[in-house]
């Protein structure tokens, strides 16, 4: 679905050295820690949302590794917790309902319905997606900003803002 984000890196960095800086690691996002594990040759990166009361949309990033002439090939990958999935996904399937509905008024001759339901539609897909923006997708990018600093460690250096451990 569109709420999956995958990145492709290549780190200078032996497999073994990458998994070793970043396994048992916590990383603390606006004030919600998310741990680094090891499951099944692959890394997974994990919220830990008990302590929060608010409800919240989180990822769950699995970060795969290839090593190939002392580089590393990293495939991270984050997607939406299964808890989590519902409520955009009927968000999204209200939206496209009434887009439908929109494009069906407009053949039947009906202007002002069809203009009506299709602001209405514009207007809760655009605050859901800048809630997106500033909630789940935030924490993407600093899940893989916090990956690309462990495995190249000058980024920090360089002044990139970065997830802090």
């Amino acid at each position: 679905m569109f709420f999956t984000r995958t990145h492709t890196y290549h780190f200078p960095v032996p497999k073994d050295d990458l998994k070793n800086r970043l396994i048992g690691r916590h990383v603390k996002i606006h004030d919600l820690d998310f741990e680094i594990m090891d499951r099944d040759e692959k890394l997974t990166i994990i919220p830990h949302a008990e302590q929060i009361s608010d409800i919240k949309t989180l990822p769950i990033t699995s970060v795969e590794m290839n090593e190939a002439g002392g580089k590393t090939k990293v495939k991270v990958t984050s997607r939406m917790r299964a808890l989590d999935s519902g409520g955009p996904i009927l968000i999204v399937i209200f939206c496209a309902f009434m887009l439908v509905a929109s494009m069906v008024m407009y053949f039947i001759g009906e202007p002002l319905v069809c203009y009506t339901l299709l602001g209405i539609s514009a207007g809760i897909f655009t605050i859901f997606w800048i809630r997106l923006e500033t909630g789940y997708f935030d924490y993407v990018r600093k899940v893989h900003a916090f990956v690309k600093e462990k495995a190249n460690p000058s980024l920090a250096e360089a002044g990139m803002p970065v997830a802090r451990a």
